[in-house]
């Protein structure tokens, strides 16, 4: 099977793709094999946080290909240590460790919790998650995972992740025993439908840890690196983790993660954790990019008022269609639906003409949102019109 000269057959299923090729992409903007373009507001699923091919990432990734790509693990480059050293810098953590994806990175941080449960809590190793969490698609990670349907997929899980409810401190509480070793939860649950945790519920959650001694753990694989309108989300709730995990916007499209911790909690020992590409100069020169760019002045206060711009076009269109309202943090959010058709909405905003929107259905009755941080306004307007052309023909 063929798109025009694009040859589709020795690519493994995995999911159903639409009938297209994406041949370039800039800005929010990405064209396909036809010509046709689409205004992206998927950005890889909250991935390129600065939009598609940006030229301060161009510039890194040219500039560090010509001088070093990958010395081994087993040494310092350069710009891992500027990257580790501005991503303390900019938070409450002491210790990075790179990986090259948030899967990755959270593994990572299941590690070194059951680690230092074994030195200092008598070998603790249960980690509480959430329902309809996502933390990734290795074995361990999918069994941290709260999503439906994952507990048999790939059967027998990983044990040790008992599940409570987000946003009820008491379902927390009624899951610790001794052991216990960490609590883990990502401050927005992308994959499950963007529902923020409470910023009362993450201060309840970090003195409910403190009181048993248990670590607290951050996913922000989507929420962090600006995408919520601050740095990092946990940073809404005026809290401090003890473990935090990144990717996605890290590496602004680039495979990049990064796990990070508070210096008495990075007890890993020599073998106890590696990877033959982590940290390795040319992903983590880009990495030093982004977040170079997402420090700049005034960047994060832009995406906080492109949030509050999205936020507002999306209450607009729930009241204007009956609908149930919106909800997120910054640059993720979600359009509450009252019907279950957002599979058709994605489907015929792609196929609008002249130019296509790319939109994803987190749930069949939400639009979740996740465009470029330096999207524009006049780009928002033009994604919520071709909602509304999508909405009338559905009437």
């Amino acid at each position: 099977m063929k798109f025009n000269d694009y040859p589709i057959d020795s690519l493994m299923y995995i999911t159903s793709r639409p009938d297209i090729v994406f041949t370039r992409g800039e800005g929010s903007w990405l064209y396909d094999n036809n010509g046709k373009r689409y205004l992206d507001f998927i950005q890889g699923w909250a991935v390129n946080c600065l939009g598609h091919c940006n030229p301060g990432m161009i510039q890194a990734l040219e500039t560090q290909a010509r001088k070093l790509i990958n010395p081994s693990p087993a040494f310092y480059n350069e710009p891992m240590t500027r990257l580790a050293n501005l991503l303390t810098a900019n938070s409450c953590f002491q210790k990075v460790f790179f990986a090259n994806s948030g899967a990755e990175a959270n593994e990572g941080a299941i590690k070194l919790a059951r680690k230092w449960g074994r030195k200092f809590k008598n070998g603790a190793y249960e980690i509480i998650t959430f329902d309809h969490s996502f933390h990734g698609r290795t074995i361990a990670t999918m069994s941290a995972s709260g999503k439906p349907g994952w507990d048999t997929l790939y059967a027998p899980q990983v044990p040790g992740f008992p599940k409570a409810d987000l946003n009820d401190i008491a379902s927390v509480e009624a899951l610790i025993n001794d052991k216990t070793v960490a609590v883990m939860l990502e401050p927005i649950q992308g994959e499950g439908g963007v529902i923020p945790a409470t910023a009362e519920f993450m201060k309840q959650l970090r003195e409910l840890t403190r009181k048993h001694n248990l670590l607290l753990i951050v996913d922000e694989v989507q929420t962090g690196c600006g995408r919520a309108g601050s740095l990092f989300a946990y940073q809404l709730s005026g809290i401090e983790p003890d473990i935090m995990t990144l990717g996605k916007g890290i590496g602004g499209g680039v495979p990049l993660a990064a796990l990070l911790a508070r210096e008495e909690i990075a007890v890993f020992e020599a073998g106890d954790q590696g990877g033959t590409y982590n940290g390795n100069p040319l992903m983590t020169a880009v990495g030093l990019s982004v977040i170079e760019q997402l420090i700049a002045p005034g960047f994060l206060e832009g995406v906080r008022a492109r949030g509050e711009y999205l936020k507002a076009g999306l209450l607009k269109i729930s009241a204007d269609y009956g609908m149930n309202g919106e909800r997120g943090e910054g640059l993720l959010r979600a359009l509450l639906m009252n019907h279950d058709k957002g599979n058709q909405i994605v489907e015929r905003a792609r196929e609008l003409q002249p130019d296509g929107v790319l939109l994803n259905a987190a749930r069949p009755n939400l639009i979740r949102f996740m465009p470029a941080l330096n999207v524009t306004n006049a780009e928002i307007d033009l994604a919520l019109g071709a909602l509304r052309t999508v909405l009338d023909s559905l009437a």
